[in-house]
């Protein structure tokens, strides 16, 4: 298992995609809208610096947040935040700033201020908007991550199975009336920046994919009116199925995921055939960052306000990923209703509790977010098996912790 730990930042700046070897309509054809001004446009990046390495026993974190806080914010302040980048920031004078650029970029920043910590700083994902974002590797990787959505009506419904079996399965999903979902798709397309633009893939070949993809299903009922999913399961796993094999033929796609509601999605991995169901959930909990085995003066050093001795609380989100293999006949992958149940009795055991003081777990054990999401893999674990995937902990917008297997 591996265990990260991100924290997100936020700068302001602008910038122009422009190659001047190229004339004004072929860096329109090429960057489209984003080639427009003369003197740039602008976005609120939000930044991930996520960080991977081992626990430490006595303090039970992985890397104390308000270090990164010291180290990073300087760094943007310095060469991100508010200014143009092409302009202000190299090396964006010779090459695009593209998410792949930039985000490549800050983990070259950002390693140079954690080489003295056992942390290493695993990637960094940056956010242009809730549509576009990249993330760099320290390996090397580089992922280009695009967001599209669609409404659409359907019928849950496997031609396999008999209208009682439809019924018995998927409940009122199944009337013959049918409902209908505003479907969010999240692609992760893998691949080298190509030198001239920056990008895994072209921003004009993203719009003609995604554009031919959205006249196919959007504002569509699903069983009647696509050819494509005629006599195939009309469910949520088959449907990531169906939209990923077809996309994958068009553009470098590694892992998609199709989400029905905030609370349930699928992931389909491209490459691997491989296929997860996620649900999401919170609850609401007090606690108090405090070790036994450190002294009061250097708890308070370590933790800050965070030890407070009459504690603070978060809306604590979890998300669960569980892999396993798509049922062909039913079009299903696991009774989701079992899942949010097993979810609704993990998380009950912490909701609306003080965890230092009313839960067994934490009575000797520090309540940071890394020994958290260590607690939920394990009562996950239980239930799930092998098939357990990665489970997801957000303390805040700001800190996430994240245990894959």
């Amino acid at each position: 298992m591996r265990l990260t730990v991100s924290k997100r930042f936020e700068f302001a700046a602008s910038h122009r995609y422009y190659r001047p070897e190229l004339s004004a309509e072929q860096n329109r054809k090429e960057f489209g809208d984003k080639a427009r001004g003369e003197y740039g446009h602008g976005h609120n990046y939000v930044a991930y610096f996520i960080f991977e390495g081992d626990v430490d026993d006595k303090s039970g974190i992985l890397i104390n947040v308000a270090t990164i806080k010291e180290r990073v914010l300087p760094l943007l302040a310095d060469r991100y935040d508010h200014k143009y980048l092409n302009a202000d920031t190299k090396p964006f004078d010779l090459i695009l700033p593209t998410p792949e650029n930039i985000a490549r970029q800050l983990l070259l920043d950002g390693q140079e201020l954690f080489d003295d910590v056992s942390a290493r700083l695993k990637a960094v994902r940056l956010a242009e908007s809730d549509r576009l974002a990249a993330t760099a590797f320290a390996d090397g990787r580089i992922e280009r991550a695009l967001r599209a959505d669609f409404s659409a009506a359907r019928r849950t419904y496997s031609p396999n199975l008999t209208d009682s079996e439809n019924d018995q399965l998927f409940g009122p999903a199944a009337s013959h009336s049918g409902h209908g979902h505003h479907y969010y798709l999240h692609l992760t397309l893998a691949g080298e920046p190509n030198e001239q633009t920056g990008t895994v893939f072209s921003e004009a070949d993203c719009k003609r994919v995604l554009d031919q993809l959205m006249g196919e299903f959007d504002h569509k009922n699903l069983n009647t009116d696509v050819p494509s999913l005629y006599n195939l399961p009309i469910t949520t796993e088959y449907l990531a199925k169906h939209i990923g094999d077809k996309l994958a033929k068009d553009m470098p796609l590694r892992i998609l995921r199709l989400s029905e509601n905030e609370r349930f999605f699928v992931e389909y991995d491209t490459n691997q055939k491989k296929m997860s169901m996620g649900i999401r959930g919170e609850f609401f909990a007090a606690h108090r960052l405090n070790s036994s085995q450190l002294s009061a003066d250097a708890n308070l050093e370590l933790y800050g306000k965070c030890n407070n001795p009459s504690g603070h609380g978060h809306n604590y989100l979890v998300e669960v990923l569980v892999e396993g293999k798509l049922d062909e006949r039913t079009g299903t992958l696991f009774d989701l209703g079992r899942m949010n149940s097993i979810l609704s009795e993990v998380l009950d055991c912490y909701d609306y509790k003080h965890l230092d003081l009313e839960t067994e777990e934490f009575r000797d054990r520090t309540s940071t977010g890394e020994n958290i999401v260590g607690s939920l893999w394990n009562k996950f674990e239980s239930h799930f098996g092998p098939g357990l995937n990665i489970v997801r902990l957000w303390e805040t917008p700001n800190n996430g912790f994240m245990i894959r297997k």
